[in-house]
């Protein structure tokens, strides 16, 4: 795995971190970077986010469009500005400025303007079972390195029917993504609106600050969004010890983790 090959090599989890999802990014087989679903005016708009666990340094970018890797903006203003979250237009002039590579689509693939999406594309019973798939294909990843500095990001292209300018959980640090060593990675899937309103990555940081197991961690909070508002979110969760959870509350949630030893585990569900 290109996470873990990077880890091996002597790099940091950050490193590893922007280094899996720039691969997933590229690969088109998921909601980010050249996959990523296009708003209801035909645009592919991609929000980022990436955090460091020892120094708490963050950065993320929201509606980018053109660009492959949303990742590499997100870190870039981590580690070339003094924001945290730069969004739109000008998300873009930095991610021309930093010679970021362009989106360009190959033959035959969904152009990035298009015409709106029509009417008959908004089926609601479509869209109802879209969402009892977990069809919403986020891409994160969760790592620590060699000196024990944690680091969580995530990368999406929205999720189905979004009005222009929607922006979800992804580039937002403490609800889709939070690293800090003293606690534990957590980076997150799902429906942004319900992780946004439950604050679930920092709710979950939380919890393994208070010596909670990932697994007891995940399994309170994806219990309460769900009893609270309905909610539908899946997380990858690494505590400050090396202990690893994947819980979803959708039916599916396609993720993988490898520690060096055996053969990587990849599974679509996960307990």
């Amino acid at each position: 795995m290109a996470g873990y090959e990077c880890l091996k090599t002597g790099h940091s989890s950050l490193d590893a971190v922007e280094t899996m999802i720039r691969y997933l990014e590229e690969s088109g087989q998921f909601n980010a970077g050249r996959g990523s679903l296009r708003q209801l005016d035909g645009i592919q708009r991609m929000d980022a986010s990436i955090m460091e666990g020892q120094t708490l340094s963050a950065g993320a970018v929201a509606g980018l469009e053109g660009y492959l890797h949303p990742i590499c903006a997100a870190r870039r203003i981590m580690t070339d500005t003094d924001h945290v979250l730069i969004a739109g237009p000008h998300a873009h002039r930095l991610a021309r400025h930093f010679g970021l590579a362009r989106l360009i689509h190959r033959k035959n693939s969904t152009p990035l303007r298009n015409k709106p999406i029509s009417r008959k594309a908004k089926n609601p019973k479509s869209l109802a079972l879209y969402r009892q798939l977990g069809m919403y294909d986020t891409v994160g990843a969760v790592a620590m390195d060699r000196s024990g500095h944690l680091a969580a990001g995530a990368s999406t292209g929205g999720v189905a029917v979004m009005l222009p300018g929607r922006i979800g959980d992804t580039p937002l640090i403490g609800a889709g993504v939070y690293a800090d060593d003293t606690a534990g990675a957590i980076s997150m899937t799902g429906l942004g609106e319900s992780i946004i309103r439950t604050g679930m990555a920092k709710h979950l940081a939380i919890l393994l600050g208070l010596s909670w197991t990932p697994v007891r961690a995940a399994n309170h909070a994806l219990r309460a969004l769900i009893s609270r508002i309905q909610g539908e979110a899946g997380c990858l969760i690494l505590d400050r010890t090396g202990r690893l959870a994947i819980r979803h509350t959708t039916r599916w949630m396609s993720a993988g983790y490898w520690n060096g030893r055996g053969k990587p585990v990849v599974k679509n569900r996960f307990p």
